[in-house]
C-alpha cells in the first residue's frame, strides 16, 4: 500500500550511516514544526531577559501548564482531524455542552465524593462521543462538507447548553473533582497537565505508531488513492470526528475541575484557538502532514506570550496581534514549501522523460 506507508530502504556501511544522518538532519529542518520550536524558545528567552525569575518561576511554568491543559487535549483531536484535510469548528461548544451534561448528572447526584466524579467524567466523554459521530457521519456519509457540519454543530450545541441551563453557568461541581485540581501532583506534575500529557502522549502513539495514523495521513494526502488500497474512508472519517468529540469531553471535564463551574460565555473562542494552535505547530490545512510535537508546540506560543505580556506589563490583547501573525506566517510558508515541493516534481518528471528519449 504505497499510498498508505512509503518504507525506506535499508542500507548499511559508514558511508550510509553518513547519509542517514544527513538526511535525518535534513529532514527535521524541514518540518515546521521544528523552526516554531525555535520560535517558542526565542519567546521564552525574551521573556526570560525582559522579566527575569519572576517568567522563570516554577509558579509561572505551573500556571501556563494549567492553561494549556484543556487546548492541548483537544488539540490533540484536532491535529487528526485537519490532517485529514477537515476541520472542525464545534470542539468548544461540545466542551460546554458535555461540561453542563456532566454538571447536571453529577448536581442531580447529591454528593462530592469520587464516585459522582467518576459519573460525572463518564457522562462528559459520552457526550462528547456522541456530538463527534454524529459530525463524522454528517461528513462521511451524507457528504455535507465539514465546515458547515461543524459550523451548524458549534451553534446547536452552545444553544442547546444555553437552553439546559438557561444561560446560567452550574456551580455545585463535586470537591473531589476540584481538588484533584488544586492540590492533586502526580511525579511533582500538577494534575491536570499531568492528565493532559497522558493523553497527548497516547494520541502521539496512536498517530504515528499505529495503523490508524496510517490511514489518517493517507485518507489527508489522497482521499481516493486511499479507498483503492482498502482503506474505508467514510468509517475512518467517522471514527476520528467521534475521537475528536470525545476528547472535547474529556476537556469539559479539565474545565470543570479547573474552574469548579461549567463556562459557557467562556469557549467563544476555543476553537479558534485550537485550530490556530495546530497550523501554527506544522499540521497542513491541506491535508496529510502534521504532529502531535507540533501541536503542543503551537499550544504553548499563546499560553507562554500571555504570560509573559502580563508580567512585563505589556497589555494582553497584543497577543491576539502576535498569534494571529505566526498563524498567517505558517500558512504562508506551508503554501510554498508545497508550491516548491510541486515544481521540483514537475521538474524531475520532465528530466526523466527528456531522458528516456
Amino acid at each position: 500500500m504505497s499510498a498508505i506507508a512509503n518504507q525506506p530502504a535499508v542500507v548499511t556501511g559508514e558511508a550510509s550511516a553518513g547519509d542517514g544522518s544527513q538526511s535525518l538532519i535534513k529532514r527535521m529542518l524541514s518540518l515546521q514544526a521544528f523552526w516554531i520550536l525555535g520560535v517558542l524558545i526565542v519567546i521564552c528567552l525574551f521573556f526570560s531577559i525582559a522579566a527575569g525569575g519572576r517568567f522563570l518561576s516554577g509558579g509561572n511554568f505551573s500556571l501556563i501548564s494549567q492553561n494549556v491543559a484543556v487546548l492541548a487535549v483537544l488539540g490533540v483531536g484536532m491535529t487528526f482531524v485537519i490532517i485529514t484535510s477537515g476541520i472542525d469548528l464545534s470542539v468548544g461548544s461540545v466542551l460546554v455542552f458535555s461540561s453542563v451534561i456532566s454538571a447536571k448528572v453529577m448536581d442531580g447526584m447529591s454528593g462530592s465524593g469520587a464516585g459522582v466524579a467518576l459519573a460525572g467524567v463518564v457522562v462528559a466523554v459520552l457526550s462528547g462521543l456522541v456530538w463527534g459521530l454524529l459530525n463524522g457521519w454528517m461528513i462521511a456519509h451524507a457528504r455535507v462538507p465539514a465546515l458547515i457540519v461543524t459550523l451548524g454543530s458549534l451553534s446547536v450545541a452552545l444553544g442547546l447548553a444555553q437552553v439546559i441551563t438557561g444561560g446560567i453557568d452550574i456551580r455545585s461541581v463535586p470537591e473531589s473533582l476540584t481538588d484533584f485540581s488544586a492540590y492533586t501532583k502526580v511525579l511533582g506534575i500538577p494534575g491536570l497537565p499531568f492528565l493532559a500529557l497522558i493523553v497527548v502522549v497516547l494520541g502521539g502513539i496512536l498517530l504515528h505508531k499505529t495503523k490508524f495514523g496510517r490511514y489518517t495521513y493517507a485518507v489527508g494526502s489522497n482521499e481516493e488513492a486511499a479507498r483503492r488500497n482498502g482503506v474505508k474512508v467514510s468509517r475512518h472519517l467517522i471514527a476520528i470526528y467521534g475521537f475528536t468529540g470525545a476528547l472535547a469531553g474529556v476537556g469539559a471535564v479539565l474545565s470543570l475541575a479547573q474552574y469548579g463551574t461549567t463556562t459557557i460565555a467562556g469557549q467563544s473562542l476555543t476553537n479558534l484557538n485550537v485550530i490556530a494552535a495546530v497550523v501554527i505547530g506544522g499540521t497542513s490545512i491541506f491535508g496529510g502532514e502534521g504532529t502531535i510535537f507540533g501541536t503542543v508546540v503551537g499550544i504553548f506560543i499563546p499560553a507562554v506570550l500571555q504570560s509573559g505580556f502580563v508580567i512585563i506589563g505589556v497589555q494582553p490583547f497584543w497577543q491576539g496581534v502576535a498569534v494571529g501573525a505566526v498563524l498567517v506566517a505558517a500558512v504562508y510558508v506551508d503554501q510554498s514549501r508545497r508550491a516548491a515541493a510541486l515544481r521540483g516534481a514537475r521538474s524531475r518528471n520532465l528530466f526523466s522523460r527528456k531522458n528516456s528519449k
